[in-house]
């Protein structure tokens, strides 16, 4: 599969069907989905049934989650990217608890705020985050995006951020 992005260190690419145990690996872990307001996954069945439901349609308007992958070993290291939630464009990612704090975070959302702006020519990128996530906060503030206000989301408080093309080119 192509890249859609690359960066120094990461590939970002789609999703492709037969790939269900890379989101279930991800997705079992209570550490990862506990501030998202998801449980952790069952099985492959519901891995299956969130690749063709939510992940692949995105991808024929340009956007979706795209695998993260580590350029030095191929290693699938969580995904980042766009949904279309509510009429706007929301930038959201999830990592293996392992590859925290090492600002693959970080890297991989500014290179899909870029593309957002960019190639999708938009003109602003959306995004929430748990209140307690301070670790998400502060990768969305790193990549310029500005606290807009809160609110609760599958019942979990969050805070909400946008970034607006001229705000981005700024930085």
């Amino acid at each position: 599969m192509a890249n859609i992005l690359e960066t120094t260190r990461l590939n970002l690419r789609q999703f492709e069907l037969g790939e269900e145990q890379l989101l279930f690996d991800l997705n079992k872990d209570w550490e990862v989905v506990k501030y998202t307001g998801n449980k952790p996954m069952k099985d492959l069945v519901e891995a299956r049934e969130v690749l063709q439901e939510h992940i692949l349609p995105q991808y024929e308007a340009g956007i979706g989650r795209w695998a993260v992958i580590l350029k030095s070993n191929n290693e699938f290291l969580g995904w980042c990217g766009l949904k279309k939630q509510n009429g706007q464009i929301d930038l959201g990612y999830r990592f293996f608890m392992k590859h925290w704090g090492q600002g693959y975070a970080t890297e991989s959302a500014k290179a899909v705020l870029a593309y957002a702006f960019e190639n999708l020519i938009l003109d602003e990128v959306i995004a929430h985050a748990a209140i307690a996530n301070t670790s998400s906060l502060n990768v969305l503030e790193k990549i310029g995006m500005q606290r807009v206000g809160e609110g609760v989301e599958n019942d979990i408080p969050v805070f909400g951020y946008r970034i607006t093309k001229e705000e981005f080119e700024s930085l």
